[in-house]
């Protein structure tokens, strides 16, 4: 049986995906095309696509079992062991059920890397990625919308954060919310971390370090129910606190509020 192989390369960390369905093959090279590569796998997933798998809303399931993490939902099922990096994949005919496992996987793996996925908007502007955090309404999409027609949307749903040296970078995603659009395959350093709200002007509200790491992990996607892990998360985000400067942000959605974020930009490399 021939089995074709998708290697999907984010923040840096590629894997491949092998499946011997050629159509749900073509599938994946299209829902992936941009962050598609020829490097060498760090992990590797074989994909058993069945038709006896239903699409669910059930919330997923991350645990440990021996050597290997198992992530399971009721439209797929995955096993995969960290060591090895080989793992196992069944699922639907959907493209999309492997946004899950991938997000859970790299998850796993920035938790032993100095990173983190966050529930976040995310765009690049003069070479500096700006990062907008908050509950569901409070405007990541808007700010995303209202960016600057030079601006690189990094994602409007899920940003992937990684410590490279000294400095947080952010990378894009394919993983898409309401705009319905892919992140672009890039990062830059991060300028700033902003917590949104909407309001009747712009003001920025500087957050003390313990405010801003509470509301950092609430923000912070982990599934797994690991302590080890989860007090690297912790650690991580206290150090990304004391290295990115962290606002709230009160916004009047127009797009003049990116002007004060430009500014403010400017500000924290010259301050």
């Amino acid at each position: 049986m021939v089995r074709s192989q998708c290697i999907v390369e984010i923040g840096g960390i590629p894997i491949s995906l092998h499946t011997a369905d050629r159509e749900f093959f073509d599938a994946l090279q299209l829902r992936y095309s941009g962050f598609r590569s020829d490097s060498r796998p760090q992990s590797e997933f074989e994909l058993d696509i069945s038709s006896t798998v239903s699409v669910s809303d059930e919330d997923v399931q991350v645990r440990v079992e021996g050597r290997e993490w198992t992530v399971e939902r009721g439209d797929f099922a995955a096993r995969w062991d960290p060591e090895s990096g080989r793992g196992r994949i069944r699922q639907n005919r959907n493209p999309y059920a492997v946004d899950s496992v991938l997000r859970i996987v790299h998850s796993l793996i920035l938790a032993r890397r100095r990173g983190f996925l966050l529930h976040a908007a995310s765009a690049i502007c003069d070479g500096k990625a700006y990062v907008f955090s908050g509950i569901s309404g409070a405007g990541k999409t808007t700010m995303t919308r209202l960016a600057p027609r030079e601006a690189v949307l990094l994602t409007d749903e899920v940003s992937y954060i990684r410590r490279q040296g000294d400095t947080y970078f952010s990378f894009g995603t394919p993983f898409a919310g309401e705009l319905a659009r892919a992140g672009e395959n890039c990062a830059a350093p991060i300028a700033g971390l902003f917590f949104l709200e909407k309001g009747p002007s712009n003001r920025f509200d500087a957050l003390p370090a313990s405010d801003a790491v509470q509301r950092l992990m609430r923000n912070i996607l982990f599934f797994a129910q690991d302590r080890g892990l989860v007090e690297q998360i912790f650690a991580t985000a206290c150090d990304f606190v004391g290295s990115v400067p962290v606002h709230q942000l009160a916004f009047y959605p127009d797009a003049r509020v990116w002007d004060e974020i430009m500014n403010f930009g400017k500000e924290a490399v010259h301050g």
